[in-house]
């Protein structure tokens, strides 16, 4: 009798105002993994708050993978991808811009900005459905990410200093 592996737990934060493909995003990996808890946030003032695990956030986990909007209220997804890589805390989760945008200045500069992929949302659900699935597969499933307070930068002095 072969025991089946039990899935480990994936945090994924989707910093996303559409309500629709907030929806359709929960749908797909509903779907596709059931491993993933999905928290969303509705624009970069929220999605930084909880990075930085402020306030009501205070308790939440530390996510394994961002999907990221870049038209957001507030403070666009430009200067969250910024804040997320200038912070060495947070640097190297992996942030997968998903954006209608397909202008070659917004890829120029989110890649850039250091941004881990981008994306552009497809039209119609069957579609939507197989890029979020694809992103579960590769990036959560498939690719071999640090742990958390794994890593080390090199501190000003020289010394060197965890991340958590």
């Amino acid at each position: 009798m072969a025991i089946e592996p039990k899935e480990i737990p994936k945090t994924v934060l989707l910093v996303e105002d559409s309500l629709g493909d907030v929806r359709l995003t929960l749908e797909a990996f509903k779907e596709d993994n059931h491993a993933v808890k999905l928290y969303v946030v509705p624009d970069g003032v929220v999605a930084m708050t909880f990075l930085r695990r402020e306030g009501k956030y205070a308790n939440v986990p530390r996510p394994e993978l961002i999907l990221l909007d870049l038209n957001l209220p507030k403070m666009g997804g430009r200067e969250v991808l910024a804040q997320i890589k200038a912070d060495a805390s947070f640097r190297t989760i992996p942030t997968i811009i998903l954006t209608t945008s397909a202008a070659p200045e917004d890829v120029e500069d989110c890649y850039n900005l250091q941004a881990n992929s981008y994306l552009c949302k497809p039209v119609g659900f069957e579609l939507f459905d197989k890029l979020v699935k694809d992103i579960s597969n590769f990036w959560l499933t498939n690719a071999l990410l640090p742990r958390p307070g794994a890593l080390k930068v090199s501190a000003p002095s020289g010394a060197s200093q965890l991340i958590n």
